[in-house]
């Protein structure tokens, strides 16, 4: 039974560890026209990782509001064995000339298959961002928190095999998080942006480090204005 839990929390972490990719804007070089935000990046977590994501922009003065929807995948032979959907919006806050603070929030559904288990995921996304955007270019710092809510579990004839004691379904209360950090910048052009990001991962007890305790973000936004 101890192996089967070591297990269990080997499995697990291989899934929350596997995040952090969302959709990067300049604020500054955002015009009132431009709502629609297409989304294509590729990125480094726990291995090779591709996105798509679309946002729609509300033509707001006051607080400017992105509300998107990602999907990405790893880079393999059999996509999608794991795969990440978020749904979100990330709000910006604050402006003072060209410093600006903005939050994110998103629900996550996330599903990690090996030759044990198959695992499926719901959890919660947040993160703020403070940093310098002009028109042609930005910088910035994010610093964010992912948290598993609810996870399913469904394990393989193989395991069974092994450990026949084990029980399928859903477990909760939330079983991990992990907080990430990272900085950010891009540049813009037309009504086009390029990006990059790079920072850190650590899980919730602010000790342990996932295998590949990175991340790494390159992407680019096509931006429509009907």
């Amino acid at each position: 039974m101890k192996n089967n839990k070591l297990y269990v929390t080997v499995a697990f972490l291989s899934l929350v560890f596997n995040k952090v990719n969302s959709q990067t804007v300049n604020w500054g070089g955002l015009a009132d026209r431009e709502r629609h935000i297409l989304n294509v990046n590729v990125g480094a977590e726990y291995g090779a990782i591709v996105g798509l994501g679309y946002g729609y922009k509300f033509n707001s003065k006051l607080f400017p509001t992105i509300i998107n929807i990602e999907a990405s995948v790893p880079m393999g032979e059999r996509l999608f064995d794991d795969f990440k959907t978020k749904a979100g919006a990330n709000v910006r806050w604050l402006k003072i000339q060209n410093l600006q603070l903005s939050t994110k929030a998103q629900g996550i559904f996330r599903k990690y298959e090996n030759e044990n288990v198959q695992l499926m995921n719901f959890g919660l996304d947040m993160s703020g961002t403070v940093g310098y955007y002009r028109p042609k270019w930005f910088a910035a710092v994010e610093i964010g928190f992912d948290k598993a809510i609810v996870t399913h579990f469904k394990h393989s004839d193989h395991y069974r095999e092994i450990y026949p004691e084990v029980k399928d379904g859903w477990y909760e209360p939330s079983t991990g998080g992990n907080f990430y950090g990272a900085v950010q910048g891009g540049y813009s052009f037309s009504n086009q942006e390029i990006y990059f990001k790079v920072g850190g991962i650590v899980s919730q007890d602010l000790k342990t480090k996932p295998q590949l305790p990175y991340l790494l973000q390159v992407g680019y936004n096509y931006k429509l204005p009907f």
